[in-house]
């Protein structure tokens, strides 16, 4: 990750910067995964280094490692308790600021973190702007046991929604079966659009073996979107 970044990079920086602006003394924050996350915890490092105290939860394993590297010292959840801010990333982000979220397979401890938050907002840059959710493939997070099983029965309930595609694969890394930081599996749907989001999270969270779904629903207060050509906006629901 380099000091000057451009294209897409600098949109991420500078949508971190935006958000970095929200941060006081005192504050107990949720710190987000993937690449824009990233580039908020190292700027927030820098201001801790500098002498901004403030207690911090982590969102992923690889978040806590980024965060100690830069200073930052990482609680777990239940020692923070509730939290004034999570500051994190998305894969996609629709008009209403409903998100996919989950293509670093940490959508589960997000969801959990985001939930134990005050406010929640966003970071990315403006390719994750989308007119409607369902491009990017909907992780869905399962326990290993009678994962198939579990696969055939939200094919079921996908059947009956306004989707593309049914069908999801496994994810893998490296040639090798992607596990979560909890253990589980991610099974990655490629439904081309979802339009009830809402409805549809509830109909995949209730079939047994579905551990969580990356939709995150009126959680995000606000985005900080950057571009290419290092400004960035706020962008609030509509």
């Amino acid at each position: 990750m380099t000091d000057n970044p451009t294209g897409a990079e600098l949109g991420k920086k500078t949508a971190a910067e935006m958000a970095l602006a929200l941060i006081e003394p005192g504050m107990k924050l949720g710190l987000g995964s993937g690449s824009t996350a990233e580039w908020f915890v190292r700027l927030l490092g820098a201001r801790v280094r500098e002498g901004l105290e403030i207690t911090c939860a982590a969102t992923s394993r690889r978040t806590a490692s980024l965060a100690t590297e830069c200073g930052i010292e990482i609680l777990p959840l239940d020692d923070v308790g509730r939290l004034d801010l999570t500051v994190d990333g998305a894969d996609e982000i629709d008009p209403a600021l409903t998100l996919i979220k989950g293509g670093g397979g940490c959508h589960l401890v997000e969801k959990i973190v985001a939930a134990a938050s005050a406010d929640m907002v966003v970071i990315a840059d403006d390719s994750k702007l989308v007119p409607q959710l369902g491009a990017f493939a909907l992780p869905v997070e399962v326990a290993t046991y009678g994962w198939q099983t579990t696969a055939l029965m939200i094919e079921d309930v996908l059947r009956v929604w306004d989707v593309d595609g049914t069908e999801g694969g496994r994810r893998m890394a490296d040639g090798t079966i992607f596990e979560t930081d909890e253990g589980n599996y991610i099974l990655d749907y490629h439904l081309g659009r979802i339009t009830e989001a809402p409805a549809l999270s509830t109909a995949l969270n209730a079939v047994p073996g579905v551990v969580e779904n990356g939709l995150f629903i009126g959680m995000a207060s606000r985005a900080m979107i950057g571009s290419a050509d290092g400004t960035a906006r706020e962008v609030r629901p509509v």
